[in-house]
């Protein structure tokens, strides 16, 4: 079995059954996928572009770094794991909401975490994950998703997450 990952069903409770991610992608099954936006302190967002031989959205740019949540982890456990193996970024993010996200591969459970990053420099990203990154300002990055290719998520889930810092403050 390739990752395994928990079904969830259309509230976001675990079912208990196990499958592979790519079965649940292909069969179209719910699942559980955790991503963090990454901030400096000046309010710059990371944003990074997709190694060539990945299997999922090769070469697009994305907004979140993240992965399928793993069974047993929570939302928070997969964003930080994924942080640690994507970016090197060792740091417990904040799940700011969920969203049932019908955009993608399949529908799956989108968990949308922050973290502010005190040193850009240190971000050291998987070459393996990540061709290249950069920190946008808003008006920057509002740009770039309507002039570079983006993964199919990051329109809706930067909508939401931007709503969402603006609701807050």
């Amino acid at each position: 079995m390739d990752e395994p990952v928990e079904r969830v069903d259309d509230q976001d409770r675990v079912l208990g059954v196990v499958v592979g991610r790519r079965q649940a992608v292909r069969e179209g099954w719910l699942h559980r996928i955790a991503v963090t936006v990454c901030r400096d302190e000046r309010g710059r967002i990371l944003v990074h572009r997709r190694a060539e031989h990945l299997w999922r959205f090769p070469g697009l740019h994305e907004v979140m770094v993240g992965g399928a949540v793993a069974v047993g982890e929570s939302y928070e456990q997969a964003a930080s794991r994924e942080l640690a193996e994507e970016l090197g970024v060792r740091v417990l993010p904040r799940l700011l909401f969920t969203f049932l996200n019908r955009g993608g591969l399949s529908p799956h459970w989108l968990g949308v975490h922050e973290v502010v990053v005190s040193d850009p420099d240190a971000v050291v990203p998987d070459p393996d994950e990540v061709a290249r990154h950069s920190w946008l300002t808003e008006p920057e990055l509002r740009s770039a998703l309507l002039e570079w290719g983006f993964t199919p998520d990051s329109h809706e889930t930067m909508s939401r997450y931007l709503t969402f810092r603006t609701a807050r403050s």
